[in-house]
């Protein structure tokens, strides 16, 4: 049996494992982006509110940006219209384990982002 912590960063590591092959080279404009967002996103859901982040990303209109969303709902058990979904309409106690799971699992994504991709914080990489 695992924690929560271990399956996601197994996860995640899969997932930002497998982004980075499809896009090589350190100086990639995708990798950069993906992670900057990785970066950013946990600030955005503490600022703003899971459902504010998510549409925030949802809108930003790269692909990289809705790889990482696709990625974050994979990793919580949803497809990304479904997680925005069930973001908008959970009970607030649904929603609140919803915001903590999601911040759980971006924590995995942000040390990926640097350790994998290369991204270090402040790295804006355009998004």
């Amino acid at each position: 049996m695992q924690t929560i912590q271990q399956t996601f960063a197994r996860q995640i590591y899969e997932q930002v494992n497998a982004f980075a092959n499809a896009n090589p080279g350190k100086d990639n404009p995708a990798r950069k982006e993906y992670g900057a967002m990785a970066h950013k996103l946990p600030v955005l859901v503490r600022q703003a509110g899971l459902i504010q982040a998510l549409a925030y990303v949802e809108t930003r209109g790269k692909d990289p940006h809705r790889i990482l969303l696709d990625h974050l709902a994979q990793t919580l058990g949803f497809t990304r219209d479904n997680f925005l979904q069930e973001a908008r309409n959970a009970p607030l106690s649904r929603y609140m384990l919803l915001t903590r799971q999601a911040l759980w699992a971006l924590e995995w994504y942000k040390r990926f982002a640097q350790s994998i991709l290369g991204v270090e914080p402040g790295n804006d990489g355009g998004a």
